[in-house]
């Protein structure tokens, strides 16, 4: 049976009139989850910028379509900044750690570190929050906020799941590392904030099946999840023209990190002997680890570049969207491809696996499985992966 957040069937992918369509359909179903009432939203994200920020972004054009009285706070309002240098609550030793005479501060562990910016947004959020009925907060980012808007007597608050209950992103992320141990998971510091925010949430936004069932298998009630379906930007159309190209052009975007599945991915590539293959990663890094791997990479075979930018021109000539993620809700990437008309591999570990119609527009594949993804692309590259279901 087709859930809300599966795509229409269509005769072809590259119909953009059934995509639209699909998106008027999703935008009802986003309104009416939503509480009604004057609603203040907050998020550490910049409005529209990256997967969080596009999460945002949705939620708040839903509630602007249902005429919402709305406040937002968000990475993108000038009054946050990312501390540089703060003490975390209990442990003033973590923002100040320093080395040698030059009492440079010594850069966090990417879990230390993801603890004190969310530590902090959630600090700065409940000091702003505006009065309203409802509040809607992301996950790990919320626990301050919901201690506030309790007592200033709002109706309800509600959690945004930007991926699947934490326990399963840990035990995901731990997989990924012990794959490929390159850089230090930011999940493990996060869990008893999100174990506390589960409790007090009167509801759960989830955003995919795969969220909603990580959920359930913690024994959380179906009556506290509610389906707050995604969709990619409307910039992505495959109506637009495409532009041709005489080679086979592989595109991977978003964060270069290892729980993305970006090193499986280079390894898988690497394996192919094709001259007319290129591997484009569209994004950036954010640990030494993954620079050293992806640079390397680079280095030894040219057919793979790296770097940042807007993924659309890159997808515009792509022949395949691969996203082989160990843990990721949604996955705006490989919708994003889908909507442009490009073929897609993802993971079972990703989300928007409901909107490939497979084996039509795209495979699923068993996560962190080397060999499945390289016979998968060159099955792709040879023109056999695809086809009529």
């Amino acid at each position: 049976m087709t859930t809300s957040t599966e795509a229409p069937e269509s005769d072809s992918r590259a119909d953009g009139h059934f995509l639209r369509r699909w998106r008027a359909a999703m935008a009802e179903e986003q309104c009416a989850v939503l509480p009604r009432g004057r609603v203040a939203v907050s998020c550490s994200a910049p409005l529209g910028k990256g997967g969080l920020g596009r999460h945002l972004q949705e939620i708040l054009a839903a509630l602007a379509r249902g005429g919402q009285p709305t406040s937002c706070i968000c990475g993108s309002n000038d009054a946050f900044r990312a501390p540089a240098r703060r003490s975390l609550p209990g442990r003033p030793d973590l923002w100040s750690a320093t080395i040698g005479p030059s009492r440079l501060p010594l850069p966090l562990p990417a879990d230390l570190r993801a603890l004190a910016f969310a530590s902090e947004f959630d600090a700065h959020a409940a000091r702003r929050l505006a009065s309203a009925d409802h509040l809607i907060a992301f996950n790990g980012q919320a626990l301050t906020q919901f201690g506030v808007a309790r007592r200033e007597g709002y109706s309800s608050t509600a959690l945004v799941s930007a991926n699947s209950h934490m326990r399963r992103v840990i035990r995901q992320h731990e997989r990924a590392r012990s794959q490929y141990p390159l850089e230090r998971s930011w999940t493990t510091r996060l869990l008893g904030r999100n174990l506390q925010e589960y409790a007090r949430a009167d509801v759960i936004y989830v955003a995919s099946r795969y969220v909603r069932e990580s959920f359930l298998e913690e024994g959380f009630p179906e009556h506290l999840l509610a389906q707050f379906p995604l969709t990619p930007d409307p910039r992505f159309d495959c109506a637009r023209s495409r532009a041709g190209s005489d080679r086979f052009d592989v595109v991977y975007s978003g964060s270069l990190a290892v729980h993305k599945g970006v090193p499986l991915l280079i390894d898988a590539f690497r394996r192919l002997p094709y001259a007319d293959m290129r591997l484009k990663l569209v994004g950036g890094w954010g640990t030494r680890g993954m620079r050293r791997f992806v640079e390397s990479a680079c280095a030894a075979d040219s057919r793979i570049t790296a770097g940042p930018g807007d993924p659309l021109p890159h997808l515009r000539g792509a022949s395949l969207s691969v996203h082989p993620a160990y843990e990721d809700g949604f996955a705006y990437a490989p919708a994003e491809a889908l909507a442009c008309g490009v073929p897609v591999l993802v993971s079972e570990d990703t989300g928007m696996k409901d909107l490939i119609d497979a084996p039509r527009t795209g495979l699923i594949l068993p996560t962190g499985d080397l060999e499945a993804l390289t016979e998968a692309m060159q099955a792709a590259y040879r023109g056999e992966a695809f086809g009529v279901s």
